[in-house]
């Protein structure tokens, strides 16, 4: 495969994924033209590679770590649009975006490589081994980024007001005064 059509086929997947760790659409893309671009350098070594899209994918994850340790990229931007409106669905489209920024405002805070695990995982949606040969690791490392990651999660929502309970229950209570 060359590195055009290569480019033309994971491109969007590639942004989708670097947007889930920088949380911002234009530093993503910047994140993932790096990346492309070290990569087109050595293509002739990636495209060897066993699998082009691991390969790739650990460039960006590694590229990610890497500017989150300059103390520069310690801010976090936060797209506050709400592309998802044109889709339909039964619930409170702020809520749902309320619960969904607020679930996002805890993964930010994970260290890097735990979120990298936690977006890996359970958005792009990959096995122990794939994550663990992206974070070049083993799969008990990323078994347990994961655990860490999740018992984090936990603590940090049952140690904050819970807002997103509360709106949860504001909605089902709704729900049954417009049944009654």
């Amino acid at each position: 495969m060359s590195f055009d059509e290569y480019v033309r086929l994971r491109g969007d997947r590639l942004v989708r994924l670097a947007r889930l760790l920088v949380r911002d659409r234009h530093l993503a893309e910047d994140l993932v033209q790096e990346v492309l671009g070290r990569a087109y350098a050595r293509w002739d070594r990636v495209s060897r590679a066993d699998d082009i899209d691991v390969y790739v994918r650990r460039m960006l994850v590694n590229r990610h770590i890497s500017w989150r340790r300059r103390r520069s990229s310690t801010e976090v931007a936060v797209d506050t649009r709400a592309e998802h409106l044109d889709r339909a669905g039964n619930g409170d489209i702020g809520a749902e975006a309320a619960e969904r920024d607020a679930a996002w405002q805890l993964i930010a805070e994970l260290p890097p490589k735990q979120r990298a695990t936690v977006v890996l995982r359970y958005y792009e949606d990959l096995d122990d081994a794939t994550i663990a040969e992206i974070l070049r690791c083993s799969r008990v490392t990323v078994r347990s980024q994961a655990m860490r990651a999740l018992a984090t999660l936990r603590r940090r929502l049952a140690a904050q007001p819970d807002l997103t309970r509360r709106d949860l229950l504001r909605r089902d209570l709704l729900r049954k005064d417009v049944a009654r």
